[in-house]
């Protein structure tokens, strides 16, 4: 079983999201989680692999990052939507594993006031989890053909 949320048209940078993405698909809801709280405090900052132009080195094991505050928070909301979604079709909050995460741009609205010939930065994200399905190691023993 799976398990989605989407957030249509967010006023949000389609390149941080993008980045968000990368640093959390493939991990458990719950540290994905804690990693953007943490993101939030600045003492964890998010690697920056695709656009990462003019962006400065940060400490740790990581090149470029940032530590976009209000990317984060957003998607810290889908999060908890997609955990109640899970829960809502009988799944287990803790064996929840984000295998999708697409951010794409939104729809491009004017700016309001006199910024002639600009328009303001939307995004559209989709976020899909699955069950972590434990797997027990099967041995399968080969006959040897002489």
């Amino acid at each position: 079983m799976e398990a989605k949320v989407i957030g249509r048209n967010l006023e949000l940078s389609t390149k941080q999201v993008v980045e968000i993405g990368s640093f959390i698909k493939g991990r458990k809801i719950i540290n994905a989680r804690n990693l953007l709280q943490k993101v939030l405090e600045k003492k964890v900052a998010v690697p920056y692999k695709k656009y990462n132009r003019d962006v400065g080195h940060k400490r740790g094991q990581i090149a470029s990052g940032r530590f976009p505050e209000n990317s984060s928070e957003a998607v810290i909301k889908l999060l908890n939507s997609l955990v109640a979604n899970a829960e809502a079709k009988g799944m287990n909050e803790n064996n929840l594993i984000i295998n999708y995460f697409s951010a794409s741009i939104g729809e491009r609205r004017w700016h309001a006031g006199r910024y002639r010939g600009r328009k303001t930065k939307s995004t559209n994200v989709e976020i899909r989890a699955q069950e972590e399905v434990k797997e027990e190691k099967k041995e399968v023993k080969k006959e040897k053909q002489k």
